[in-house]
Order: C-alpha cells, then sequence, then structure tokens
C-alpha cells in the first residue's frame, strides 16, 4: 500500500483553486506525488512526466515478458493453426 503524508493530499476543490502552485510543487520534486482527494478518498495522483513515462516503459516491458512467456510455454496443438480454426474466428 502507499502511503501519502498530509501535504501530499489535496482535496479536489482545493485543487481546482491552485493547481499551478501543486503542480510547480510536483515538477520541482517538492512532492513526489500528489493524491486528489475525493470523497474523503484518493482518486488519483498527480506525479511528475519523467516518473509516468519510466512507470509507463516497466509496464510495456512486464506485458512483453507475459506474452513472450505465453508464446514460449503453449503446447504443440496450440502451436498448429489449421485453416478451419482460422475460418472459425473469422466468423
Amino acid at each position: 500500500m502507499i502511503y501519502y503524508t498530509k501535504e501530499e493530499m489535496v482535496g479536489i476543490t482545493e485543487l481546482g483553486k491552485s493547481l499551478g502552485s501543486y503542480l510547480d510543487k510536483v515538477t520541482s520534486n517538492i512532492y513526489s506525488k500528489i493524491a486528489i482527494i475525493r470523497r474523503n478518498k484518493p482518486e488519483a495522483v498527480i506525479i511528475p512526466i519523467a516518473e509516468y513515462e519510466l512507470l509507463q516503459k516497466a509496464y510495456d516491458i512486464l506485458e512483453q515478458n507475459e506474452i513472450q512467456h505465453l508464446l514460449e510455454n503453449r503446447s504443440e496443438e496450440d502451436k498448429e493453426v489449421s485453416h478451419s480454426k482460422i475460418v472459425e474466428i473469422e466468423l
């Protein structure tokens, strides 16, 4: 579970009034993240774009590894694709 300090949490109403200020705090590394609170629970997080891009790359690598694992571990029967199976899929 991820924890947020009091300073890293902002209500959605307050965020609407001071978005620029909160963005400055994240982009200048004063805070590593800002949790947006709605109805007393975190709904979204603002993080620097570099952090987001790093997370997206990590996700893509994990997804590629999972696909590779599935391909490597398919049975011989699964590897053979017959014409009738292709026709079934297209229908």
